[in-house]
């Protein structure tokens, strides 16, 4: 996907996430995060989109905690609208030669940011639609395949992941609906590594449309409509340990 057509899901997301977080109200819980309310998650959101402004505006060069920062419930959802609306205007009027700290490979800072925030809007949309208890817009299936790419080979790629096992075992996991979105993720005591397109059996894969990954991989969705064979036994472990927030 090109930079562009992220900020465009980006601006789509984000309304999306204030109109279901009002509907739902303030103190409904957000059921992918336990310790959540919906004030919570507009909360969290909003400070990620103001923390991701910062470093595009001002090209902010070294990692710095965000402000969770936020102002009363009476105003919060605007206050969200307002947040997600001066991020996608940053990223849409930012030059393709900016320079900024980011933490995920990508072609440039600015890829970067646009598909991260995409992201996170997007898996915060579906929270925010999970706590009003409708049933979730529906993910394209290009954008859900590089949500997919993006959370295997970046976030699970870092030495943070706490999925590991005892020994090597292996997860593929394949999109039915996306050519060439299928993902080999080796599994240790070390962080996961992941290879595109290996045809090497594997000891569990996990199979369907690229939006039914999305969701579960995320912790998000059941895998009730993906097809798992082999050991199960690492489907439950990625359910145990895989989540981001």
């Amino acid at each position: 996907m090109e930079t562009a057509e992220f900020i465009t899901t980006l601006r789509r997301e984000g309304p999306l996430l204030a109109d279901a977080a009002e509907r739902a109200g303030l103190d409904a819980p957000v059921p992918a995060c336990p310790d959540w309310r919906v004030r919570d998650l507009l909360r969290h959101t909003g400070a990620v989109h103001r923390w991701a402004t910062a470093y595009v505006l001002e090209g902010r060069m070294k990692y710095e905690e965000w402000d969770e920062t936020a102002p009363g419930d009476d105003k919060l959802v605007g206050w969200y609208r307002q947040l997600h609306g001066e991020l996608a205007d940053a990223l849409t009027a930012a030059p393709s030669d900016m320079t900024c700290y980011y933490f995920l490979a990508a072609p440039s800072p600015l890829a970067f940011w646009a598909r991260r925030q995409a992201h996170e809007t997007s898996v915060h949309r579906i929270d925010a639609e999970a706590a009003l208890g409708v049933a979730s817009t529906p993910v394209d299936p290009v954008f859900a395949a590089d949500g997919v790419h993006e959370l295997l080979a970046g976030f699970h790629g870092r030495k943070r992941s706490k999925v590991r096992t005892d020994r090597p075992q292996t997860l593929r996991v394949r999109a039915t609906d996306v050519a060439g979105a299928d993902w080999l993720v080796r599994l240790s005591p070390a962080a996961p590594t992941v290879e595109r397109l290996v045809p090497d059996p594997a000891d569990c894969t996990v199979s369907g449309p690229a939006a039914e990954l999305y969701l579960a991989l995320w912790n998000r969705g059941s895998y009730d409509g993906l097809t798992v064979t082999g050991d199960s036994a690492l489907v439950e472990l990625w359910r145990r340990t895989g989540a981001i927030t």
